[in-house]
């Protein structure tokens, strides 16, 4: 069974940082892609980045693009997004998925089967 794990979210205030874990422990983790989306209160949810754990290929919304970072240490089986210079627009719960081997549109739900519980990251103004 696969499970991801999200950890990290809280209350900071906006300019602040905060670094979400997801733990995939059960995973061939090096065969698989992984992504964070996010959603906001009434708002549909929306892909934030993903990587690629085979070539190491990353891609980030225009959002957060040069304020968040996608990244993965392979030996804890764990994908990190650092957020910096957080906005209150940056506001949701955010879940990261996983699909292995590729997939086509990385920022679509549909893309991936596994998901975590979701972290809530919360940006004061």
């Amino acid at each position: 069974e696969v499970q991801l794990v999200e950890s990290g979210g809280g209350l900071v205030q906006a300019g602040g940082s905060l670094r979400l874990s997801c733990a995939a422990p059960g995973l061939l983790f090096d065969e698989y892609v992984i992504a964070w989306f996010r959603q906001a209160p009434g708002k549909e949810r929306e892909g934030v980045s993903s990587i690629s754990l085979r070539d190491g290929r990353t891609h980030y919304a225009h959002s957060v693009a040069g304020r968040f970072t996608i990244s993965s240490d392979n030996v804890l089986k764990t994908v990190y997004l650092q957020m910096n210079s957080l906005k209150p627009e940056d506001t949701a719960v955010y879940y990261c998925a996983a699909e292995p081997v590729m997939v086509y549109q990385w920022n679509e739900e549909y893309e991936y089967d596994h998901w975590g519980q979701g972290t809530q990251v919360t940006v004061s103004s």
